[in-house]
């Protein structure tokens, strides 16, 4: 289970005096807890998965915000947590293959979210944004 490794690697964190890696690490664990707390049992891999990419998009969202702001020390604190938490996550599908599946599953006067949905339990490593652009696009021919 990832949970059992980010507790190794916090501990290889504190003993670095690697901050960055640590507070990250240790706000992945604390996300894990609020995740087991709320389903009440403990979590497998792939809802171990889920978290881990709720808290790649908030680093993603952040560091967006942070451009517009103008705050470069915190977009690129922001930056270097996401590289961090990506490296436990699986290789993102390109958009050639989510295109492949796109073209497969749309039929005619099909609904987006319906799309979408569907595109996204066929292609779980596949970023939501990108699949929702993708769909929009394919669904306005």
């Amino acid at each position: 289970m990832l949970s059992n490794k980010i507790n190794q690697l916090i501990a290889e964190a504190l003993k670095a005096r690697d901050e960055v890696r640590l507070s990250t690490l240790r706000l992945l664990s604390s996300a894990f807890n609020y995740e087991k707390i709320e389903k009440r049992r403990e979590l497998d891999d792939s809802e171990e998965l889920v978290v881990i990419r709720k808290q790649a998009k908030q680093r993603k969202d952040s560091i967006e915000a942070y451009k517009k702001a103008g705050e470069r020390g915190r977009e690129l604190r922001e930056a270097k947590e996401l590289e961090i938490l990506q490296k436990f996550l699986p290789p993102e599908m390109g958009e050639q293959e989510i295109e492949k599946i796109i073209d497969e599953i749309i039929k005619p006067g099909m609904q987006m979210g319906q799309a979408i949905s569907i595109v996204k339990a066929k292609a779980p490593n596949a970023d939501g944004g990108i699949i929702a652009n993708m769909v929009r696009q394919k669904l306005e021919l």
